[in-house]
């Protein structure tokens, strides 16, 4: 598992061996590797989007506080918190 530090100018995106799909508005991801499901609610499906591409931690934390009424720390908080239990299941990459 890789040990680098999530910052807000973290580049990150989603592990290539990941294929998902949109279902009622959530994410469902399937780790084709592992042959296991995972599940994000609206609002990690719109983070998981986001990651399709490499983008940084901070463009994160701009979309979504643009699209939902959060303040920015509680929202880079909340994104941290996601992200990091997305890298615990390899379902991303960090630069």
């Amino acid at each position: 598992m890789e040990s680098t530090t999530l910052t807000e100018s973290s580049i990150v995106v989603a592990a290539e061996h990941l294929t998902s799909t949109e279902v009622d508005g959530e994410s469902v991801i399937l780790d084709l590797e592992g042959g296991i499901y995972y599940g994000l609610n609206p609002t990690g499906a719109r983070i998981w989007s986001e990651i399709q591409e490499p983008v940084t931690v901070q463009e994160i934390v701009s979309a979504i506080t643009s699209e939902y009424d959060v303040r920015e720390e509680k929202c880079l908080e909340d994104i941290t918190s996601l992200l990091t239990d997305l890298r615990k299941n390899e379902l991303i990459k960090i630069n």
